[in-house]
C-alpha cells in the first residue's frame, strides 16, 4: 500500500455501516471505473485483517514463522485468525449502537480475564472498538 494513502474506509463514520467502493480512479490518465468492487470474500476483511492474511499467506499458513514475521504471541494469532475466519463465514458484523461499546468492552476484558485473550491483543480489539475508557 502507498503509504502516502490513507486506509480504505470500511465503515461510515455516520451511521457506522459498512462502506462499499463504487468508484475507481487512475490518477495517470484519469480513467473512472463505477460499479460494486471488494464484494468477494475477502471484500468483508479491514485493512487490519487483509494486512494480517496477506502475511498468514506470505508464511504459508505456519503460525510460528508468523509468530516470528509479527512478533505476535501464539494465542493472539490464534485470535485474529478466527476472527478472520468468523468473518469469511458470516460477513462484517451488524453495525452496532453506539451504546453497546461498553458492552463491548465487558466482552472483551472478560476474555481477557478468562485467559481467551493476551493483553495486546485486548488493547487492539478496544482500540478498534473506539473505546479509550
Amino acid at each position: 500500500m502507498n503509504p502516502s494513502l490513507n486506509p480504505p474506509l470500511t465503515v461510515c463514520p455516520s451511521c457506522s455501516g459498512p462502506l462499499i467502493v463504487t468508484r475507481l480512479h487512475c490518477e495517470g490518465c484519469g480513467v473512472q471505473v463505477e460499479g460494486r468492487f471488494g464484494s468477494g470474500p475477502l471484500g468483508a476483511l479491514g485493512p487490519q485483517q487483509l494486512a494480517f492474511v496477506a502475511a498468514f499467506v506470505r508464511c504459508e499458513g505456519k503460525l510460528n514463522h508468523l509468530e516470528a514475521e509479527l512478533g505476535l504471541s501464539y494465542p493472539t494469532l490464534r485470535s485474529r485468525l478466527q476472527e478472520v475466519v468468523r468473518m469469511l463465514r458470516s460477513g462484517p458484523p451488524p453495525p452496532t449502537a453506539p451504546t453497546s461499546s461498553s458492552a463491548r468492552r465487558r466482552e472483551i476484558l472478560a476474555a481477557l480475564e478468562a485467559g481467551d485473550l493476551d493483553a495486546e491483543e485486548a488493547i487492539r480489539l478496544l482500540e478498534d472498538s473506539g473505546d479509550h475508557e
